[in-house]
């Protein structure tokens, strides 16, 4: 029997987040190896480890995957939440991509210079109200089912779960105009796995604060 995936990744939220979200809605369990110090990130790459020189990595199945796309797509395929055909994964691609946008400006927002951040957050919430969330509420409404494809848990409720709970944290009243979006988190949240991954204890990371910022800073320099 195959060991637990092993997720190497700084001790908090980022690139990885979305990869122990996937793999606890599917019910896998993980290990993670936390990058504490410059240095444990400089013997991956001299252990050859880092195909790109970077994480996050995932040793699963023999193999170590870089790069946070291919790392999803495979976790998906492995565990069926990727559809069951050709024309459902291009769904699933096309709303995932979408969703990445989104999560990509709300990742660089933490790490903003100061006099930047209230610009930044009032464009953010213009996107998300007037662009992203109306898009994925008209795909729910448009064939009425319980899930954005194939009317059954696929990786991108998952993807959408985690960007609506940060936009929750974010501001709460951007998702009221939106019923279908919400009673789609309420629903996701209550699935076992997924309620399990919520609760406190759990690997979920919250996003990174100052302090982590800057922690983050001195071992990946940037």
């Amino acid at each position: 029997m195959a060991g637990k995936p092993v997720l190497h990744y700084f001790n908090s939220w980022g690139r990885m987040e979305c990869i122990r979200w996937l793999l606890a809605a599917a019910g896998v369990e993980f290990e993670e190896k936390f990058i504490e110090r410059p240095e444990d990130l400089e013997k991956l790459r001299k252990d050859g480890k880092l195909m790109f020189e970077q994480v996050p990595m995932v040793e699963i199945d023999g193999m170590m995957l870089v790069q946070t796309r291919a790392i999803l797509n495979y976790i998906a395929t492995k565990y069926d939440l990727y559809g069951k055909d050709v024309k459902e994964r291009a769904l699933i691609d096309m709303y995932t991509e979408g969703i990445v946008d989104l999560n990509e400006m709300i990742l660089r927002m933490v790490i903003c210079p100061p006099h930047q951040k209230e610009a930044k957050i009032s464009m953010i919430k213009d996107r998300t109200k007037n662009r992203y969330l109306p898009a994925f509420e008209k795909v729910l409404k448009s064939h009425g089912q319980d899930y954005l494809v194939g009317n059954r848990l696929t990786r991108v409720d998952i993807h959408l779960l985690e960007l609506l709970l940060y936009i929750e944290e974010l501001d709460s009243s951007l998702l009221a105009p939106f019923p279908l979006l919400k009673a789609l988190k309420s629903r996701l949240s209550s699935l076992p796995n997924v309620k399990k991954f919520l609760q406190p204890g759990s690997q979920r990371k919250l996003p990174i604060d100052a302090k982590e910022i800057e922690e983050a800073r001195k071992i990946f320099k940037f």
